[in-house]
């Protein structure tokens, strides 16, 4: 029935029609996607069937709709994201979202949900002073699809002498069951970014997991047992863009790899975070940071692309990081003998530093935002670091 109704949408909205093929065009093929539509606590409000282009054999030809729109009108200002079949709109002005409700199901015929609460996986919760996002049902689904319902709770998702190598001696098990523990939290650091660096160190291992690793993801699923309703909180009326960068130096046990971790801010609320092992070994912790803060730097250029389209500009960007060495590499464009074997792409920061994109400043290790993204901490810094990152809980909103 569902797909019929999809057929049915075709003819009455006249989108679709028979033509020549065209020589410089290869065809793209359809296939039916089905899903069910849920609202914010997982209720199936109705059964989607939707014919669709294969669009992963699509070329880049330039030919790309556009997904965000933005219009201006005199003082006010109107937004609308498009994903898939789903829109979503805003403005400063509520009579002019009204409007184009009007507009748009005058043209299409499409339903009203009202003020946005969930989208793609998560719940969205707004106030007056703020927008609340959490995860909490996927949290539960994932704690009842591990058998872990009736877990004990733990403080901190890893404990903070904890040390993964890979555990030759260990005992082996189940490469299945480990992957899809680890890959099931892996959506849910789209807004806990308090689990981000433990399930990143945890997939660096499914190629042989040992018990010992199996162990430590476990534990990720013992401490969302306790923080199932946590989320990010993001306050009313933020414009400064800042950037934070860190690392822990040589910290893998494997090769010595250094782990970056950068987190991304306007205002106090957190945009944009990550946890990534280096793709080098660095010869010091100045080289270190000094990778670490590029990628840091590569971020930041992208979010000022992206607030372009929403037509706000920003220069001279703060970007802080704790390590001197690493900032006076930004400065002085003279190589010697330790820093000399430094790969080019890795100067670009000291490129966009000297444009003025950014500015890099100092900042000491115990005001540090970036360090929950590179190892693991004691409780206390680890509690501190998630609430100054804007992770609280719900219950702290009434």
């Amino acid at each position: 029935m569902a797909m019929q109704k999809e057929l049915n949408q075709f003819e009455r909205n006249e989108v679709w029609g028979l033509v020549p093929l065209p020589k410089e065009y290869p065809v793209i093929g359809t296939k039916w996607v089905f899903r069910n539509k849920l609202d914010e606590s997982g209720i199936v409000l109705r059964n989607k069937a939707r014919l669709v282009a294969k669009g992963y054999n699509q070329e880049v030809r330039g030919k790309v709709d556009n997904t965000l729109f933005v219009k201006k009108f005199k003082n006010d200002t109107m937004y609308v994201q498009i994903y898939v079949d789903d829109i979503i709109f805003g403005s400063t002005n509520t009579s002019l979202c009204k409007e184009f409700a009007k507009t748009m199901q005058g043209e299409f015929e499409m339903s009203m949900m009202g003020e946005l609460t969930f989208f793609l996986g998560l719940q969205i919760k707004q106030m007056h002073d703020g927008i609340f996002i959490s995860q909490s049902k996927y949290c539960n689904e994932l704690l009842k699809k591990f058998g872990m319902e009736g877990c004990k709770e733990a403080a901190t998702p890893i404990s903070n002498n904890c040390n993964l190598d890979l555990d030759e001696k260990g005992i082996a098990v189940d490469n299945s069951k480990y992957r899809g523990i680890v890959g099931s939290p892996l959506y849910l650091t789209a807004s806990r970014l308090d689990i981000m660096f433990v399930v990143c160190l945890c997939a660096r291992f499914q190629a042989n997991p040992k018990e010992s690793h199996m162990k430590s993801v476990k534990k990720i699923l013992n401490y969302l047992k306790g923080t199932t309703n946590v989320g990010l909180w993001y306050p009313k009326g933020v414009s400064l863009s800042l950037g934070y960068s860190n690392l822990d130096y040589a910290g893998c046990r494997l090769d010595r790899k250094s782990t970056s971790g950068t987190c991304h801010l306007l205002g106090s609320a957190l945009v944009s975070w990550h946890s990534k092992m280096q793709a080098c070994v660095a010869l010091s912790t100045g080289e270190a940071e000094y990778i670490a803060t590029g990628s840091c730097c590569a971020q930041i250029l992208w979010m000022k692309q992206q607030l372009r389209d929403y037509g706000v500009e920003l220069n001279k960007i703060p970007l802080r990081f704790d390590n001197t060495s690493a900032i006076n590499l930004t400065k002085n464009p003279i190589s010697h003998s330790r820093t000399k074997h430094i790969e080019i792409r890795h100067h670009f920061l000291r490129d966009h530093v000297q444009r003025n994109d950014c500015v890099v400043e100092f900042m000491e290790t115990s005001k540090q935002l970036a360090d929950i993204f590179t190892k693991p901490l004691p409780r206390e810094r680890f509690n501190q670091l998630r609430i100054e990152l804007g992770i609280i809980k719900e219950s702290c909103l009434d």
